[in-house]
């Protein structure tokens, strides 16, 4: 179904948009937001995906010096202890007043499964842990080619599959945003396949859904986009897909199924080369029974939920009130 059917059948408002048992309005974006894109299309970000050779020169860039994955900018008042689960580094952070009767976090980062965790994702972590006063989970994936889909996919379900069960009566949501999003997604489809507890809800910011990018009219979503490029989406998919189709579930969850898995609240705006993907996959998620809320919001750039502009600290206003 084409993403203009699809937001068709949504009720598409021009401005921002929630779909689900909430909703409301903004006529326009923000002048901060506004700002904010074209100082984005000043940053190398697009040019890092700006073709498959751009790709493979950042892989390359980061084999020979790895990024660091330490927490940077959580803030005060939170406690942060590293452990190494299946051979991953995983961070648990809490308030530093105690974490008795704390719900917990899972937070998958984006990158595009090439990228290490970086700062502003430190920054949300330390955020949701202060403000919402949860532990939060951070396990450190092993990024493509090194390692791909068919590994990082299973590993995630089965340390999400772990804190459930150790987290008895208290609430764990899922947050990814972008790629993590994407694993988030995938490793709880994984979890309902194999008849495994899900989460109490999923919240995805920009999910990366489909990594074929292979609609039409994402062409045009591409030339608005002030981070984010279809060549290198692509290769950096394929570096993840590994011996895997780009089709696959692991790599595509939009192509998985959607009963059972728990609640989502997807976070998306039209400048976001990936948005119709979210449209798509809230639809395929309504229709057979999973409660949803996408919250569409006009001239949004990728990942706009972790910017400091108005819609960005609105948008983590929910997340904040979800996770508590």
């Amino acid at each position: 179904m084409s993403v203009a059917r699809l937001v068709s059948a949504f009720q598409f408002c021009p401005g921002a948009c929630v779909f689900g048992a909430r909703a409301s309005r903004d006529p326009a974006p923000s002048l901060q937001s506004r700002a904010f894109n074209l100082l984005l299309r000043q940053l190398p970000y697009k040019a890092q995906l700006a073709s498959a050779e751009a790709v493979q020169a950042r892989v390359q860039k980061l084999a020979l010096a790895p990024a660091s994955h330490e927490p940077i900018g959580l803030g005060r008042d939170v406690e942060v202890t590293l452990t190494k689960m299946g051979g991953w580094p995983v961070y648990y952070t809490a308030p530093s007043s105690g974490h008795e009767g704390c719900n917990y976090v899972m937070f998958l980062h984006g990158g595009g499964y090439i990228n290490e965790i970086v700062p502003a994702h430190w920054r949300f972590v330390g955020e949701m842990t202060r403000k919402a006063r949860v532990s939060c989970v951070v396990p450190i994936y092993p990024l493509a080619p090194r390692a791909t889909a068919k590994d990082v996919v299973p590993a995630t379900a089965e340390l999400l599959r772990m804190l459930l069960e150790d987290a008895g009566e208290a609430k764990v949501t899922v947050v990814g945003n972008s790629a993590g999003a994407g694993l988030a997604l995938a490793a709880c489809q994984w979890l309902r396949d194999r008849g495994h507890r899900q989460p109490s809800r999923m919240l995805l910011i920009s999910p990366a859904a489909d990594a074929s990018v292979s609609r039409p009219e994402q062409l045009a979503i591409a030339a608005r986009d002030p981070i984010q490029d279809i060549p290198g989406i692509v290769e950096a998919a394929r570096l993840y897909a590994g011996e895997l189709d780009v089709g696959h579930p692991f790599v595509s969850p939009l192509n998985g199924g959607f009963r059972a898995l728990a609640p989502m609240t997807i976070f998306s705006g039209t400048r976001d080369l990936l948005y119709p993907d979210s449209v798509d996959l809230a639809a395929r998620a309504r229709v057979v029974g999973v409660p949803v809320e996408l919250h569409l919001l006009r001239e949004q750039p990728h990942n706009f939920a972790l910017m400091p502009t108005p819609e960005g600290r609105r948008a983590r206003a929910i997340i904040l009130r979800e996770v508590a």
